[in-house]
């Protein structure tokens, strides 16, 4: 089992499969979800109307996958994270389980690489500390039982989360 983390853009790359902190309607918005539309290309917004056509929105904490459109992974895992809203309300729980069903699609789809976003830490306002801390403990969890994922990249775009991540791996 291989954890990394790096500060830099997830839609570079060069993964089987990069994770989506998508919304819930799948079709683009800001930050991570609307980097990752706009690097990809319109094939993966074509995608995900397709999905929405036939399952309707993708709940908290669900994963679906798509082509990565022109970016250098193969698939893009989308995953709606948790909104904050003071711990109440099983956030934790869901965040998790944003992670866990990402990574059992990448191992449906036979992806070996996987690079995760910070989920639900910009505009969900989740607290990043709690939130790294369900991301390292549920991906590590996750793949010491799941050999078939040889890498997991956590690609953080602020120094803090990065800051986070590396000292919960460093444990």
């Amino acid at each position: 089992m291989n954890l990394e983390v790096i500060k830099g853009d997830i839609t570079k790359q060069k993964v089987d499969a990069i994770v989506n902190a998508a919304n819930g309607s799948l079709m683009g918005g800001g930050g991570v979800d609307g980097a990752i539309h706009r690097a990809g290309g319109p094939q993966i917004l074509e995608e995900c109307k397709e999905i929405v056509a036939n399952q309707g929105r993708c709940p908290t904490g669900e994963a679906v996958i798509t082509s990565a459109g022109k970016m250098p992974a193969k698939y893009v895992i989308h995953t709606v994270g948790p909104v904050w809203h003071g711990g109440k309300n099983n956030e934790e729980e869901k965040l998790a389980k944003c992670y866990t069903n990402s990574l059992k699609l990448a191992v449906q789809n036979h992806c070996k690489t996987v690079a995760f976003p910070n989920i639900s830490t910009g505009v969900y306002h989740f607290p990043k500390e709690k939130a790294a801390e369900v991301a390292v403990t549920t991906v590590r969890e996750f793949v010491s039982k799941n050999k078939e994922i040889e890498k997991v990249i956590f690609v953080c775009f602020d120094e803090e989360n990065f800051k986070l991540i590396i000292s919960l791996l460093r444990k």
